[in-house]
């Protein structure tokens, strides 16, 4: 191993195209380089989008995931795995067999459901799939909001409602749970806060930003996961690796470059 691969671990993202850049693997590779790692990629699905929406999608059948991704594990030392868009069940089975099989650490699912403008991206058997098989593995899962609800059948409205959602996931394998609030606080009263809610097992850590009122929001929630990933990389602690990855995602919504018609990228 040379001297430069030596000081830039390699993080592997697993997840669905976006061609407009904004979101999926080509997002993932641009927050694990931010932080001097060197990103890799499997595309799990090929979807047709831009900030205005998605239009469809082309799913990667499970072969087409594993031949990809083998041949980089077997040439490389993965040091993180963030996994995004799986699609189907026999991809996300697959996906597990990889982590599991290979010993891959640090891994993050961002249990992807629905993108920004509503397009449900994996069906309820998917769902289960991820629940079942990724779950039980990852250092942490980072659903938001609404994904938290969809996966453990929950109306959260309040901080009671956010812990009793961790506690069902937990049930549900996940040993660390980030469920992002986005909205949260201004809409319950706390002012403008983006308060986060990072479970390190039973122990809640909230994690406060500024709140942005924007729509440079698109790929925001893969960006945070696959800046988690980097920073666990790169041997950090969980707190501060999700702290980390909140400062750099909120900077970046802060100084978004607003393009397109709808939901701008922001600034990676």
């Amino acid at each position: 191993m040379s001297e430069l691969q030596s000081k830039q671990p390699v993080c592997l993202s697993i997840a669905g195209l976006d061609p407009s850049g904004g979101a999926g693997i080509i997002a993932d590779i641009k927050a694990f380089r931010a932080f001097g790692c060197f990103g890799t990629a499997a595309v799990s699905s090929i979807t047709f989008q831009n900030t205005t929406g998605v239009f469809g999608a082309l799913h990667q059948t499970a072969d087409a995931v594993r031949d990809q991704v083998q041949p980089v594990i077997d040439d490389m030392s993965v040091a993180a795995v963030k996994t995004g868009m799986l699609p189907t069940d026999e991809v996300i089975l697959e996906t597990a067999r990889l982590i599991t099989q290979n010993g891959l650490k640090n891994v993050v699912v961002d249990p992807v459901v629905r993108s920004t403008s509503g397009f449900d991206l994996i069906d309820e058997k998917a769902l289960r799939s991820v629940i079942e098989r990724l779950f039980p593995i990852a250092d942490i899962v980072t659903p938001n909001v609404p994904e938290a609800e969809r996966i453990t059948g929950l109306v959260i409205r309040t901080e009671s409602d956010v812990s009793d959602a961790a506690t069902a996931m937990r049930s549900m394998g996940a040993r660390n749970v980030l469920i992002k609030g986005g909205h949260f606080g201004e809409e319950r009263g706390l002012g403008r806060i983006a308060r986060d809610f990072l479970f390190l097992g039973e122990t809640l850590h909230r994690i406060d930003g500024e709140y942005y009122d924007t729509t440079a929001t698109h790929g925001t929630g893969c960006i945070l996961a696959a800046s988690i990933a980097a920073n666990l990389a790169l041997d950090k602690e969980l707190l501060e690796s999700v702290q980390t990855a909140k400062q750099f995602v909120a900077d970046a919504i802060r100084t978004a470059p607003n393009l397109g018609k709808g939901n701008s990228p922001i600034n990676i």
